[in-house]
């Protein structure tokens, strides 16, 4: 039955009265309002174990964190731990809100109430908010402008280099544009030592077999570093590749001696 204005006008009256005798200690300490969460209840049950949240990564929205990173940690650890019947990315999606701290979590309060559906919805804001536009440009100028350093050796600039690329996964750059980066950012000491490991063909190469030999170089000299110099000098003269093309094999040069420790 609707109510009429008499009746409509008696209620408000009603709660005036009552919020005129509430005391001080109500009227300072106000119920609790919870907001809504941005996350749709999923319709699928998941028991959550509680040896489970300690271990999950933590991040707290700091610049110097990398979302990505963060992602593939979460991933590795819900990856381990899968529940035997539970969808894993449901999984993903009720435990990532326990990674997030700090301003990763007032940003994950502040979401739209109820516009998360799914793992990829909150994946996908996730990297907006914290991996903008301007921070892949500027990752991406990191790679396309890639140089040694002065006195840097090969595998130190090798392993920078992919420290760069792995710091933004979604880079877009072919193969081949990443060996070319690589190769031009090179100091003519590099180079050399590069020809000389595989016979002057190195860009004889395709792009999937010059960024293997460029990563086989590098492991090959970080190795070399911790060795005595007789012993890497020994292994640097008979050490052969076996590149997908064929059979590199390295022959004793005096000047490729003098040279590997660049």
């Amino acid at each position: 039955m609707e109510a009429t204005p008499e009746d409509q006008h008696s209620h408000q009256g009603r709660q005036d009265n009552l919020n005129e005798f509430r005391s001080m200690r109500d009227r300072m300490h106000p119920p609790r309002m919870s907001a809504p969460s941005c996350i749709v209840p999923p319709t699928e049950q998941l028991v959550i174990r509680p040896y489970l949240v300690p271990l999950l990564p933590t991040f707290h929205g700091m610049e110097s964190e990398n979302p990505y990173a963060h992602i593939k940690e979460f991933e590795d650890v819900c990856n381990t731990f899968q529940e035997g019947g539970a969808s894993i990315d449901l999984m993903r999606l009720k435990l990532f809100p326990f990674t997030l701290k700090d301003k990763a979590k007032i940003w994950l309060n502040s979401l739209r109430p109820r516009s998360i559906r799914t793992w990829t919805d909150l994946q996908a804001e996730f990297l907006k908010k914290f991996f903008p536009t301007h921070r892949t440009n500027g990752l991406k100028r990191q790679i396309s402008n890639f140089s040694a350093k002065e006195n840097e050796k090969f595998y130190e600039c090798w392993e920078r280099y992919m420290e760069a690329i792995n710091a933004c996964p979604h880079h877009g750059f072919d193969t081949w544009l990443l060996v070319s980066y690589f190769y031009d950012g090179m100091s003519s000491s590099m180079k050399q030592l590069l020809e000389t490991m595989c016979g002057g063909d190195f860009m004889s190469k395709n792009p999937e077999e010059a960024m293997d030999f460029l990563s086989y170089v590098a492991e090959f000299q970080g190795d070399g570093m911790n060795q005595p110099k007789e012993k890497w000098e020994d292994e640097v003269s008979t050490e052969c590749f076996n590149a997908k093309a064929g059979m590199y094999t390295l022959k004793e040069d005096d000047d490729m001696k003098a040279n590997w420790q660049l």
